[in-house]
């Protein structure tokens, strides 16, 4: 017998999907069309916690709950540090719990949360770019976005349209594609004005859009002219000749930016986000149906929260978890997430109670004093919406499990025992199920931005103090194997041929912060001056640092560089 559910991933689609005969099938309907990316086709095969355990020792489900209960009970300062490797609506509802008990949660972004505050800065809000747009567009464009590993279920939309992509790394969507520019990572910010700038000078700009939705436009058009043109091509690795074909095939066309979150994981990833929205306004892009710019959008706009979340927070970036008595980590593995691993490693184990509360096992729960094993999505009600489209999707329970505990009977059973005051689970499902048929704009910022007086909000300044010439980027990519430290993770360090290492042997990675021991492959595709470590490879983050972004509070993990050594 078949039943519909949807995948909890933590990824663009948010695909529906059927369990038949016990196993996961794709949908044939909706965005998964008949198959499944290769996360979710080995979801079922991996090694799963199922046994509740304290000191290493195996314990009973009761046991556990009640070992919490007590950590909670003697401790002054607790934190709850939630992940979202599970992207549904009810893992919110052990915050509900923790901020109505007194405990610190967590704020900014280990992702995205930079060029998100770019977008609001510039738009007033941040809404999705429909599929629709995408399947109606003329042109896409994948700026630092690779759907081959992060969106697959895209590609069949994109058939016999123009590709363009902009990426370090000759990705297979680069291979396919009708233009590559090569671009040298943190060059987004200074291509992005320049080629607004030659749009203008080409007179391809939207005059009439600028006109109604963008009046300071020539003042920021003054902003691009302060880049000295040469130095900043050969600076950022491009030439006119890439400006010039790219102009020429979004002229006049319908037009779709796909952005990927590697361009922001900067400083200043705001702006570089902002920027690229201001040449898609530039264009008209905003106004056109088949055009836009789509990044992560905003996954619950119009829903309102049933949840107390009204806490004290710290930032997820930089956490200091040794000043907290009880650590109740969720869905996550900070050590090894978080930037800066090492920092990380000897707050966690001054902890005096580290708990961890996930499906499987990683760097953090071997340090964890007490695990607890959660219930996979087949065995739980939950919903799921999704920040590439605005579809919600149901996740009915499609089977039963011994193992584990879901977020609701967790916090149903801490509720109790703290007298904190929880409605039925139903009460919370059918509160979400209320947004289903939300109004959201099929073109967003047709009729202007959600700004004060529905204008854009373009750049008055920029940072220009990243060091592009010594040694050497670092690039931490989603890998087609794994998302973030679940699943397949990769274990190398892939270098381009002409820096003189071979395949097969090791070497040590260092950066201002730390290093990392690794295995060589090398890649043509990559530019030289590039060190390309996936992320969730075990390490990576010893490289990176705690820094935050200026806007967005948010992990900047390309904000560095580094040396390769000899073992």
């Amino acid at each position: 017998m078949s039943k519909k559910t949807a995948c909890p991933l933590d990824c663009y689609d948010g695909c529906e999907i059927e369990f038949v005969d016990g196993r996961i099938k794709p949908s044939k309907g909706g965005l998964t069309q008949g198959f499944l990316c290769s996360k979710l086709n080995h979801f079922q095969d991996e090694q799963i916690i199922t046994q509740p355990r304290y000191r290493g020792q195996n314990i009973t489900m009761e046991e556990a709950l009640n070992k919490l209960c007590d950590m909670l009970r003697t401790s002054e300062d607790v934190l709850h540090y939630r992940g979202h490797g599970n992207f549904a609506l009810m893992q919110e509802v052990s915050d509900h719990f923790f901020s109505a008990f007194g405990a610190t949660l967590t704020d900014g972004s280990l992702c995205d949360g930079a060029g998100e505050a770019g977008i609001l800065a510039g738009r007033g809000s941040n809404k999705n770019l429909s599929m629709h747009d995408i399947t109606n567009s003329e042109v896409v464009i994948f700026w630092g976005r690779n759907p081959h590993t992060t969106s697959s279920h895209l590609l069949p939309l994109i058939k016999d349209k123009k590709i363009i992509v902009i990426d370090p790394i000759k990705t297979k969507i680069a291979k396919m594609a009708d233009l590559h520019i090569q671009i040298k990572p943190h060059g987004d910010l200074k291509l992005a004005m320049l080629l607004t700038r030659f749009a203008h000078i080409e007179n391809l700009c939207d005059e009439e859009y600028l006109d109604r939705f963008a009046s300071e436009f020539e003042d920021y058009y003054e902003l691009t002219q302060t880049i000295r043109i040469k130095a900043a091509m050969e600076e950022i690795g491009v030439n006119l000749g890439n400006i010039g074909d790219m102009l020429s095939m979004v002229a006049g066309k319908k037009v779709a930016i796909v952005c990927g979150v590697g361009i922001q994981k900067y400083k200043d990833g705001g702006d570089v986000m902002r920027a690229i929205d201001a040449f898609g306004v530039a264009l008209g892009l905003f106004a056109k149906d088949g055009s836009g710019i789509s990044y992560l959008g905003d996954s619950k706009a119009k829903i309102t929260s049933p949840f107390i979340t009204n806490a004290k927070r710290v930032s997820k970036v930089d956490t200091k978890f040794c000043e907290f008595d009880t650590v109740f980590i969720q869905g996550a593995n900070p050590l090894s997430q978080m930037p800066n691993s090492l920092r990380v490693e000897k707050s966690l184990k001054s902890v005096k109670h580290l708990v961890y509360f996930g499906l499987y096992e990683n760097e953090t729960s071997e340090l964890a004093e007490l695990i607890i094993p959660a219930k996979e999505f087949l065995y739980k009600n939950d919903i799921r919406v999704s920040y590439a489209h605005n579809e919600m999707r149901f996740m009915d329970k499609v089977a039963s499990c011994d193992n584990g505990i879901s977020e609701y009977d967790l916090t149903r059973f801490l509720s109790d025992k703290f007298c904190v005051e929880l409605e039925d689970e139903e009460f919370y499902l059918q509160h979400f199920k209320s947004f289903r048929d939300r109004k959201i704009e099929s073109t967003p910022y047709k009729d202007g931005f959600d700004t004060e007086d529905g204008e854009f909000r373009f750049l008055e300044e920029y940072d220009n103090d990243f060091n592009m010439q010594d040694k050497l980027f670092l690039i931490t990519s989603k890998n087609i194997s794994s998302l973030n430290s679940q699943f397949r993770r990769d274990k190398f360090v892939y270098l381009h041929p002409n820096l003189g290492f071979a395949d097969g042997v090791r070497v040590v990675v260092v950066s201002e912060v730390g290093e990392v021991e690794l295995e060589v492959r090398v890649n043509q595709d990559l530019r030289e001056d590039c060190v390309l470590i996936y992320s969730g490879v075990k390490g990576v983050n010893n490289l990176t640092t705690s820094k935050r972004s200026y806007e967005g509070n948010s992990a900047i993990y390309q904000a560095l560089k580094v040396e390769v050594k000899s073992v």
